[in-house]
């Protein structure tokens, strides 16, 4: 089965940037795009009954995709693009009709007057779900320009940010981030939280030779989980930047210069079930580029 960058689409400002997104993504790839509209179902009277005219509500639900894929198909010529429209709860279709996928993609509306995203529960569900990388992209991302083409991407030269935890990098989360840098031409910044010495909580004295050979500790091994992928994108410039205290407030910060930001979640399969995580989850609502969360072992 032939893999693809999957969309989901429902009309709305988020899920237009979302589509626009990941059409150039698919374009960088080599790859199809896939639109995925989710309809939930109402009862057959309703769902016959006139919404806009003579159009009912089935009939406009269809339209939907089919419209997003035209436009994107004079956008992007040369790009396959399908549509497809499924039935059922929101987040398990679209983690359902993403399972071959290369990589998902979703919409999250910018928060009102600051940077950032809400991210609604259909995609806190995915993102905690999905076993392949989900990418949210905020309304407003790469806008359609007037005239209906599909602008040059202003963001082309700023960096990916790579989130990693320095103690347990994961090898799916660094090998995506280098990947996206290497396509797109760009650096990597690799951005990871160095906590205080413990002592510190206790008032104890500083002591430096201590916390300078903890650091070195820390930073070698994060250059020897690097190396593999700095050998397989040698034409990737990567910057090392340890930060002092919360990884998510740094990795925030890093967004605002980023093409894209990569962070990685666990899978559990566990009785406790899925959930992201305190780091991700702070990047995924304030971070003010596009956010790939790539699940990992």
């Amino acid at each position: 089965m032939t893999r693809t960058v999957t969309v989901g689409f429902d009309g709305s400002a988020e899920s237009r940037a979302a589509a626009e997104w990941a059409a150039r993504e698919a374009r960088l790839l080599g790859l199809p795009l896939k639109i995925v509209h989710v309809w939930e179902p109402v009862p057959v009277p309703m769902a016959q009954a006139p919404l806009l005219g003579a159009e009912t509500q089935q009939h406009w639900s269809e339209r939907i995709p089919r419209e997003a894929g035209e436009g994107l198909r004079l956008r992007h010529p040369g790009l396959d693009v399908t549509e497809e429209q499924v039935t059922g709860s929101p987040a398990d279709a679209l983690v359902d009709a993403a399972k071959d996928a290369e990589l998902l993609v979703l919409g999250s509306r910018g928060l009102s007057g600051v940077g950032g995203f809400l991210v609604g529960s259909v995609g806190l569900a995915v993102v905690a779900h999905a076993e392949l990388p989900v990418v949210l992209v905020r309304a407003g991302e790469q806008t359609v320009a007037a005239d209906g083409t599909s602008p040059a991407s202003a963001t082309a030269s700023r960096p990916v940010v790579l989130g990693v935890d320095a103690g347990a990098p994961a090898d799916a989360v660094i090998e995506f981030a280098f990947a996206e840098a290497a396509r797109r031409g760009t650096a990597l910044r690799v951005v990871y939280g160095w906590g205080l010495p413990p002592y510190y909580a206790y008032g104890l004295a500083f002591d430096s030779g201590l916390n300078d050979g903890l650091f070195r500790e820390e930073a070698a091994a994060l250059t020897e989980a690097l190396r593999p992928w700095r050998r397989k994108h040698p034409a990737v410039e990567v910057v090392l930047e340890p930060r002092v205290g919360s990884a998510a407030d740094h990795l925030v910060d890093a967004s605002r210069e980023a093409c894209l930001v990569v962070i990685g979640r666990r899978i559990r399969r566990g009785g406790l079930g899925a959930h992201i995580g305190p780091v991700a989850h702070g990047v995924l609502h304030h971070s003010t580029a596009p956010v790939a969360v790539v699940a990992h072992d």
